[in-house]
């Protein structure tokens, strides 16, 4: 039996992270993965995604290139060695991960982790006696109980990630944000897209406002959204694929080449042993206070598998916080800045509350906008559609939320998180010298329309 002072199960982006940060406070680590290291995020999520997305940009502005003045000729989508591309990034960064793991002196068991008590940990014939556990077993894709999921054709978001001809056609069923990622990358590549999904598109907690001036951009790229419907079967209809729904006229379809499941993800806590040793659950969740510790002493949780933030920059935080309770270094997790990317075209990005968030709570808020047209640097890159939106505490001033859509939204919310973070007011990012020309000082002017007005923009 081996003896580790912190044993985690999940080798996704909360687990790894929180064995190696456990590592470097000098703790005995054991990392327990049944898969790849790296979990959903990095080998069937976010860097897959975000390899096509890549592709699907060069794609895009190549096609654009004599806005530029530049004569390129035909240009074509290979998706065979598109996703030959994203595999190699894949193996690098996972590659990466192991040495990491490696260098840190991390033991890494290849298996299926098991809860035997809140001190032992099994993982095929291996007992791991461990002074802490944290469990950190992620999340699964929730597919809807619908006719037809077993028909060839119909991919859940890890099956497209292989795909090795590109579609004509493709019908996305419900609007999650890799849902929507997943339509803009292959109607940039060429493929007739179409999201059918039962409520609104508003791609929550997206700020309503850029909600809705997303869901009509995404028409004008060619993107069709039908909604209101609950789709009920699948069904094959000679070499095409018919979505079916239900509405007061009768039964309405689309037909598509390959239909996408975008219906979202769950907790993940099967075989790993929770209710043997009695850990307390919700729904498939498990149950954490503050400090990320369950109903049992010294047993953790991290991750998609609380069914909170299911996004991978959360897990990662959480694994830090999680080890130094752990450990014995009391830390809250804090969720006041949590950012959301949704990389489409063009990409969105928010952190802190929305406007709508501040009114439901009565909160007395300003709000300024800056319309991407009005930055420079955007004007140079031909990357005009957008703006950037900013809601302040109108009792002192500080920023509670930040959102914006437009080119590299994903990078400029940094600034939004660390002002929110730190309870920094629009003062602040005003007087904050921004470098010209780029693409923050949308932000830099944002927060000068809080206060006398923005340079560059006049509201009519």
């Amino acid at each position: 039996m081996e003896q580790k002072d912190v044993v985690v199960i999940g080798g996704g982006p909360g687990g790894y992270v929180a064995a190696i940060h456990a590592a470097h406070l000098g703790a005995q680590v054991a990392l327990i993965e049944k898969d790849r290291l790296g979990g959903t995020c990095l080998n069937r999520g976010c860097i897959p995604t975000k390899a096509l997305v890549r592709s699907a940009e060069i794609f895009r502005e190549t096609k654009r290139a004599d806005e530029f003045g530049l004569e390129i000729g035909s240009v074509k989508a290979n998706l065979p060695r598109i996703i030959a591309r994203k595999r190699k990034v894949v193996d690098t960064l996972v590659s990466g991960v192991e040495q990491l793991i490696k260098a840190n002196k991390v033991s890494l068991h290849h298996g299926i982790g098991r809860l035997v008590s809140p001190r032992l940990v099994k993982v095929n014939t291996t007992e791991l006696a461990a002074g802490k556990i944290i469990v950190a077993t992620g999340s699964e894709s929730a597919l809807l109980p619908i006719e037809g999921l077993d028909l060839a054709g119909v991919l859940t978001t890890d099956d497209i990630l292989e795909l090795e001809e590109l579609p004509e056609s493709l019908v996305v069923i419900g609007g999650s944000h890799v849902g929507v990622e997943f339509a803009s990358i292959f109607n940039a590549l060429g493929t007739k897209v179409t999201i059918v999904k039962r409520r609104p598109l508003l791609l929550e907690p997206v700020d309503q406002e850029i909600g809705r001036r997303f869901a009509q951009l995404l028409s004008k790229q060619g993107i069709r959204v039908i909604t209101g419907a609950a789709v009920k079967a699948i069904v094959r209809d000679k070499a095409l694929l018919r979505v079916i729904w239900d509405t007061s006229g009768g039964e309405e379809g689309i037909h598509g080449q390959i239909v996408l499941m975008a219906t979202g993800r769950r907790p993940y806590s099967k075989e790993v042993g929770c209710s043997e040793i009695g850990l307390k659950m919700e729904e498939g969740a498990i149950s954490v206070n503050e400090h990320l510790e369950t109903n049992i002493e010294g047993v953790y949780a991290i991750g998609d598998v609380l069914g909170r933030h299911m996004l991978a920059h959360v897990a990662s935080y959480e694994g830090e916080v999680a080890v130094e309770n752990a450990l014995g270094r009391r830390r809250q997790a804090d969720y006041r800045a949590v950012p959301t990317c949704i990389f489409t075209y063009p990409e969105i990005a928010g952190v802190g509350i929305t406007e709508q968030d501040a009114r439901n709570s009565n909160i007395p808020h300003k709000v300024s906008k800056f319309p991407f047209a009005a930055c420079g640097r955007a004007v140079t890159m031909g990357e005009t559609i957008g703006m950037v939106k900013m809601i302040s505490d109108a009792s002192d001033g500080k920023v509670v939320g930040v959102h914006i859509m437009g080119s590299h939204a994903s990078d400029l919310i940094a600034e939004g998180a660390l002002a929110v973070q730190l309870g920094a007011t629009a003062r602040d990012l005003a007087r904050t010298i921004h470098a010209h020309p780029t693409l923050p000082e949308a932000v830099h002017e944002t927060a000068m329309g809080m206060l006398h007005g923005a340079i560059h923009f006049h509201r009519i």
